[in-house]
């Protein structure tokens, strides 16, 4: 067939040097024949097939063998467990989103997720969460993953937008023969609660005399619900002032971590006089009796405090909020490809995937904003009814979880479908070989999400106000009792107020069904993103016309049409503003891109001294947005070693990322918000530049504004948005000496620079940035501002998304492999070694690229540590492997590093130490056709203190994992 073209043929030779690049591994039990080789050429840098270690670009490889040893059937979890990848959108990362609830994607250099561009078999994903291009790699089952292959810095040129910080390509497997049985479970060892079973099975047959394939998947995972108060070390960690704090600078840290910080102004029973004042404060048990609430014992802010010996009446975030969530997921694909002749291939490939995703958030609750009726309440305790007369009070603030509702748990349904057809093959032209792809892609994401038991605020305040009916005798809303009513009364209900039912909240599940269903509602909306794609390449080389000293020329030239929609419809309760979310309007938005590119590779020089090989490579891509416009990305790769163990790689180029549907199509809605004034006599000195351009906008000295009270925000995406544009550079060393045949160790420098950056700008970054510019009030922002021309205070805020940040990120990668056969030491097996290690030099955020003097560092921060590594060790005996993986991360600090930012003297303990964690696995085959693999994580049961949840720890700790394989 001319798949296996002259192009293929010529890397064959440097085929064993580039797989010991590579983290992937094959099962020691297999054999591996040259032409399986040639199938795990990394391409994934290049359109143009070249061996891992002569790519200009590094690139990180993990074989379906690697992903094994994890112990988790999520990709994104796994792979964030690399020093290059954040944690930031994993499953975990996202466990308090209701929109990305069970989303997992990858965020390649900490830059997004929405900068990693990730492909399935090189192609296009459609995307998991509206408005955006992050493909979830959770519906990607790890049982049907050949390998996956991992290019950082920009390679938009290549791939198209979205590749500003790198791609991720999985290779799936195709023309499997035969039958294959897996089933996996893992748990916790120390009674967290994690649980995790997987069952899949994958068939495939050749068809037709072999001339064709057909493959069918179907896979079933269940992940338990994790709840936060299930993980040891939390205990509501939390700050509190140091009294012995005598100012800044003073050698004294001024706040403290401490565990278990409350707060005593709210519960699930109810709080009288949330905020003291009054007869002070009152609680009640669940009975609805008043009982004295527990005074803190130091405080962390206005609402929360410090509760050393506990406090069963008072507030704990932790108890409502979810580690894990629930995830059911099931998997179903097929791949089908016949070769109608010997230059035309035919291939499909299907996919359907359904998760149900069951995640926690707080209960609905009212936080002192509605008050109590003292003397005429038909549930208040007369106890306290007299003591609150008695004491000057008729009416009492009021504050409660509504623990009785329910907790706003989002029940979310994601479907997703993708289909992708093609025909690929090779054909001479005159006698030079031409490979070419043509395909069609169609995704489709559906998400159903549904939040439980949120309140309708409004009812609620009816059905609060509660009276005696004279005629009854009985409690009722004072809305259906006119005698109770007076004058100037008005049903404050929003919601069929003709059926108020008085609610009485004073203990927990007091009130009754009926007024519990008549204040509560259920919140839906519902998803759609769609993905088409129609593309082709052409692929050949210049041997028949002419050749470099070094070889023939290399080229592949391309186009792709893309279209892109995302939709999301609420409903019209919420619409209304009815309930506690915002009013959300029915959102939409599309765009369509075409994109031609070429790539080139130029094999200059090849075997002659100080020059084995010299090669460039270049690659080009113009592509035109409906909405964004024209843009252009360019790459140029050198690859020179001027002695066979020894090569200099490097790569510079321009990548670009349009602005996605949510960014460019988000609907202007209108919202309320508090701003600060920045002109107020209270805040005008926080910055050198305000009292100048407070005065330039006709602001008085002394002004004191009325910025207690909300005031008017419009809000949305920006259809006048540009693409980000970025500069990328890498450069390393290669070095794969003689002396011992399977050993590579690669030292790679990267830089990339982000000009353009979108944001989202909150209304008090708006309002900030108007009068803190240097020289005159900035007019940009200063337009976003309404201000009342007589009484100068702000009235509107409009904000949204802006190219205005600009991020800065440099560092070192290593990588390193060997494999040692112990036969040289008359002993039996073989072991393997391998190291990824990453060296943060800078990691930069300017919120505002034209303030270069306010950077944001967040280099040694929580979640982006200056050292990372991942070394691992195989030994192979037969049919026995065993393997230990060390990960190394650096200490970190829990304060702004950046220049007038934070101090070690802000917080203490100011630090997370170092973290290392070992993992232990093996794998078995009892027969041919028959394995068993396990092992532990985490075997020392490492785990950070408790003040920390960022999900690039392993904050569950020691936990097995065992799976089965059964081959046919």
């Amino acid at each position: 067939m001319f798949l296996n073209s002259k192009l293929a043929s010529s890397v064959k030779l440097a085929i064993s040097v580039g797989l010991t690049a590579s983290l992937a591994m094959p099962a020691f039990a297999e054999e591996t024949t040259a032409e399986e080789q040639i199938e795990r050429v990394a391409v994934t840098g290049s359109r143009i097939a070249k061996t891992e270690l002569t790519q200009p670009a590094p690139i990180v490889s993990l074989s379906a063998e690697d992903l094994a040893k994890f112990g988790n059937s999520d990709i994104a979890s796994v792979l964030a467990e690399l020093p290059s990848i954040g944690a930031t959108n994993t499953i975990i990362g996202n466990n308090n989103s209701n929109e990305s609830a069970g989303v997992s994607s990858a965020d390649l250099r900490r830059l997004g997720a929405n900068r990693t561009l990730v492909l399935v078999n090189g192609k296009r994903h459609v995307a998991g969460e509206p408005g955006s291009a992050q493909v979830d790699l959770s519906t990607i089952p790890t049982s049907m993953v050949s390998r996956i292959e991992i290019v950082t810095g920009g390679a938009s040129a290549i791939y198209g937008s979205d590749a500003v910080s790198g791609v991720i390509n999985i290779i799936l497997k195709e023309n499997f023969e035969g039958f294959e049985f897996n089933a996996r479970t893992s748990g916790s060892l120390e009674g967290v609660g994690t649980q995790d079973h997987s069952f899949d099975v994958l068939g495939g047959a050749n068809v037709a005399d072999g001339r064709g394939n057909v493959t069918f998947f179907a896979g079933y995972e269940r992940t338990k619900e994790v709840m936060s108060t299930e993980i040891r070390q939390f205990d509501a960690w939390g700050s509190i002032s140091n009294p012995d704090s005598e100012g800044e600078e003073d050698g004294i840290p001024d706040r403290l971590r401490v565990p278990r910080v409350y707060s005593e102004m709210i519960n699930d029973t109810g709080v009288i006089n949330a905020f003291g004042g009054g007869i002070g404060r009152s609680t009640f048990d669940q009975n609805g009796n008043p009982i004295a609430q527990t005074e803190r014992d130091g405080t962390n802010s206005f609402a929360f405090g410090s509760f050393p010996d506990g406090c069963d009446t008072c507030f704990d975030g932790e108890a409502y909020e979810n580690y894990i969530p629930a995830v059911d997921r099931i998997n179903i694909g097929s791949t089908f490809n016949f070769d109608f002749t010997d230059n035309i291939q035919f291939y499909t490939d299907f996919r359907y995937v359904r998760s149900d995703i069951k995640q926690q958030f707080q209960p609905s609750f009212r936080f002192g904003n509605v008050s109590i009726n003292v003397q005429d309440n038909a549930f208040l305790n007369e106890d306290l009814r007299q003591s609150l007369l008695d004491g000057g009070q008729t009416d009492a603030t009021f504050a409660k979880f509504f623990d009785e509702l329910g907790n706003r748990s989002a029940e979310n349904r994601r479907e997703l479908f993708r289909y992708v057809g093609g025909f690929k093959g090779g054909f001479e032209l005159s006698e030079t070989v031409l490979d070419y792809d043509l395909y069609y892609i169609y995704g489709e994401t559906n998400n159903r999400r549904k939040t439980l038991n949120d309140l309708i605020p409004d009812n609620f305040v009816a059905a609060l106000d509660s009276v005696i009916d004279p005629d009854t005798g009985i409690a009722a809303c004072r809305s259906q009792v006119p005698s109770a009513q007076g004058d100037d009364y008005t049903d404050p209900a929003s919601v069929n107020g003709g059926d108020c039912v008085a609610y009485n909240p004073f203990g927990l599940g007091q009130a009754s069904a009926e007024a519990r269903d008549w204040v509560s509602a259920d919140v839906t909306r519902e998803d759609k993103i769609t993905q088409q794609v129609i593309g082709g390449t052409l692929a050949g080389d210049t041997e028949e016309l002419f050749e470099l000293q070094g070889g023939p020329v290399a080229m592949v030239v391309g186009f792709e049409y893309r279209e892109e929609t995302s939709g999301s419809t609420t409903d019209e309760f919420t619409k209304a503003g009815f309930l506690t979310n915002a009013a959300t309007p029915d959102s939409y938005g599309e765009y369509d891109v075409t994109e031609y590119f070429v790539e080139i590779n130029l094999p200059l020089i090849k075997d002659l001294p100080f020059a084995h090989e010299f090669t460039l490579d270049g690659a080009y891509r113009k592509a035109d947005y409906s909405h964004a416009g024209k843009t252009e990305a360019w790459k140029v790769g050198m690859f020179y070693a001027p002695i066979e163990q020894v090569s200099l790689r490097g790569t510079i180029g321009e990548a670009v990322r349009a602005p996605n549907i949510a960014e460019a199509f988000s609907p202007r809605s209108p919202g309320f918000g508090r701003v600060s004034d920045p002109c107020d006599a209270d805040n005008i000195l926080d910055d050198p530049d305000r009292v100048a351009n407070c005065a330039a906008l006709g602001i008085p000295p002394g002004f004191q504004a009325n910025d207690n009270v909300s005031v008017d925000t419009l809000s949305g995406g920006n259809p006048d948005l540009k693409p980000e544009s970025s500069t990328s550079y890498t450069g390393g060393i290669v070095w794969t000496p003689t002396f011992a045949d399977s050993l590579s160790f690669t030292v790679d420098y990267y830089d990339i620079e982000i000009e353009d950056a979108i944001i989202s700008v909150t209304s008090q970054t708006v309002a900030d940035n108007c009068v803190d510019a240097t020289g005159a009030p900035d007019p940009d922002f200063c337009s976003q501002v309404d201000r009342n021309a007589s009484t100068h205070d702000i009235e509107l805020v409009r904000s949204g998304y802006l190219n205005a940040s600009a991020i800065y990120t440099s560092g070192i990668e290593f990588q390193g492999a060997y494999a040692l056969d112990l036969a040289t030491f008359d002993l039996p097996g073989e072991f393997r070694f391998n190291l990824l290690a990453n060296q943060l030099l800078k990691l930069e955020h300017l919120e505002f690229q034209n303030r270069p003097d306010e950077i944001n560092d967040e280099k040694g921060e929580v979640g982006d540590p200056e050292l990372q590594f991942r070394f691992g060790m195989d030994y192979r005996l037969d049919d026995l492997s065993v393997s230990w993986n060390t990960r190394y991360i650096d200490s970190v600090v829990t304060y702004d590093v950046s220049k007038n930012g934070g101090s070690p003297e802000d917080l203490s303990p100011g630090h997370i130490g170092s973290m290392t964690t070992h993992d232990l696995s093996a794998t078995y085959y009892i027969t041919e056709n028959f394995m068993i693999n396990g092992g532990v994580r985490n075997l020392f049961d490492a785990i950070p203190p408790g003040y920390t949840n960022n999900a690039l720890y392993d904050l569950v700790g020691r936990r097995a994992f065992f799976g089965i394989k059964v081959t046919m």
